[in-house]
């Protein structure tokens, strides 16, 4: 008995030792603090990348011709810029969209968006500001949009027209050359170049459109569009970018932007 009592003993120390030599879990503090998400490489900094969304605030943000933010509807939940669906009766209504404090001339933005069901939003660039005036008077709209469900609801309407309205347009200008979004519920990624009058939408990899302010193509569709009675449509040289509270909820990530 004492044999065998021994020859236990020096099995449990044998299996404590080579347990305790084994490598160990990493430490709380091995985890890195700062998330991939809502944050730049050090390839994209030294490239000039700048966040438009630091993930924990709206810093950066105000509301279209007010001094500061709306007073609902825009939060930050778990890393995300969200604007929550509010039912909304009249067209005035829609008077929460948000434009960054700076301005842009040419520049490059990437963001990542996810839309909810029946989602309607947009992403506005060139924007100016003037008294007694919407965003979209004046700002070009890369449309954001549950592309099947508004497809559906409108497919009787003749004075809708889903070709300028899917996610990727130039809204109410220019369609997008395929459908690029994912299912919704699913992250999307939408960059818009502007480059000495040249402007390019993409949407998850896939370029959508291009076209060049002032050019006869883009007057044309301009005299066709709701924009015709804004004569300074499109014009603006140093511009905010907006986002639009169109009562629907949609997800914002990753905003950031350089100059060009």
């Amino acid at each position: 008995m004492k044999k065998q009592f021994y020859t236990l003993l020096i099995t449990a120390f044998a299996i404590a030792s080579c347990q305790n030599n084994s490598p160990s879990e990493p430490a709380a503090t091995d985890i890195p603090a700062i998330s991939p998400e809502n944050s730049l490489t050090a390839e994209e900094s030294a490239g000039g990348w700048q966040l438009l969304f630091d993930g924990m605030t709206l810093n950066g943000w105000r509301g279209y011709n007010r001094t500061d933010l709306p007073k609902s509807g825009w939060s930050v939940q778990n890393g995300e810029l969200v604007i929550a669906a509010t039912p909304k009766q009249k067209p005035e209504d829609f008077g929460g969209d948000i434009i960054t404090a700076e301005k842009y001339g040419y520049f490059e933005l990437s963001l990542d968006f996810m839309l909810s069901d029946s989602a309607n939003s947009g992403i506005f660039y060139f924007v100016l500001e003037e008294k007694d005036s919407a965003i979209w008077h004046n700002a070009p709209e890369y449309q954001l949009i549950d592309n099947e469900t508004w497809a559906e609801m409108t497919k009787n309407d003749p004075k809708f027209n889903m070709d300028t309205h899917r996610t990727g347009d130039n809204y109410d200008m220019e369609s997008s050359a395929g459908l690029y979004m994912k299912p919704i519920g699913e992250w999307n990624t939408a960059k818009i170049v502007h480059s000495n009058g040249k402007v390019e939408h993409w949407l998850n990899g896939q370029k959508c459109l291009e076209y060049e302010v002032g050019s006869e193509k883009w007057k044309a569709q301009l005299a066709k569009s709701k924009f015709k009675d804004y004569p300074q449509y499109g014009l603006t040289k140093m511009g905010h970018i907006g986002l639009q509270d169109h009562g629907h909820e949609v997800r914002f990530k990753n905003v950031k932007i350089r100059k060009m």
